[in-house]
């Protein structure tokens, strides 16, 4: 009878261990974000509502954005413009499914090198990133019509006279043609 157990028991471990693994690989689309990003902030009053930015990075899936280029249209007295005043980072997270739709989060940090202003992009929740991906699973795909949709804030560093602490929310378009009135304003309703 023991032998009889010890054999069931075997035979079941076996079936129990085999669910789950079909033996095929799992496949992924990869998609790569990069170009030019410019950024629409809401919100805030005087001088925290005037940081509309442009920003080059790139990232692939998820992981540290690679930020090549960063300006404001106009820093005020939050910041200033020119090179090397700011130290910009930034984190992305998403995933393409298999209809090529992009969708994650994404969050970003500037920091002035002369007074202390921080501006934080997705906060206090990442900010949501959609767009669409002519990758494979084969092929690393390019994000277009990329849309980031979020909340910011901005606390003033001790250097900054005449600026205020400040939040709202924010749109960021990949390209110029992306944020037009109509892929603006669907993004803007999904984030709500």
């Amino acid at each position: 009878m023991k032998k009889l157990a010890l054999v069931a028991l075997l035979a079941f471990e076996l079936t129990v261990s085999g669910c789950g693994t079909s033996g095929q690989p799992q496949t992924f689309t990869n998609t790569q974000a990069s170009g030019n990003w410019e950024a629409q902030l809401t919100g805030g009053t005087e001088q925290a509502s005037l940081l509309n930015f442009v920003t080059t990075f790139t990232v692939t899936n998820n992981g540290p954005l690679d930020i090549t280029g960063f300006a404001f249209f106009n820093a005020g007295a939050c910041f200033l413009n020119g090179t090397n005043t700011v130290t910009v980072t930034g984190n992305a997270n998403f995933g393409t499914t298999s209809t090529n739709t992009v969708s994650g989060t994404l969050t970003m940090t500037v920091t002035s090198a002369t007074n202390g202003s921080v501006l934080t992009l997705g906060t206090p929740t990442p900010a949501t990133l959609t767009g669409t991906s002519n990758g494979t699973t084969t092929m690393t795909g390019t994000l277009s019509n990329g849309i980031v949709v979020g909340q910011w804030s901005l606390s003033p560093g001790s250097g900054a006279t005449g600026c205020n602490a400040g939040q709202g929310t924010f749109l960021m378009c990949q390209g110029l043609a992306t944020c037009t009135p109509t892929s603006a304003a669907a993004a803007v309703k999904k984030f709500d």
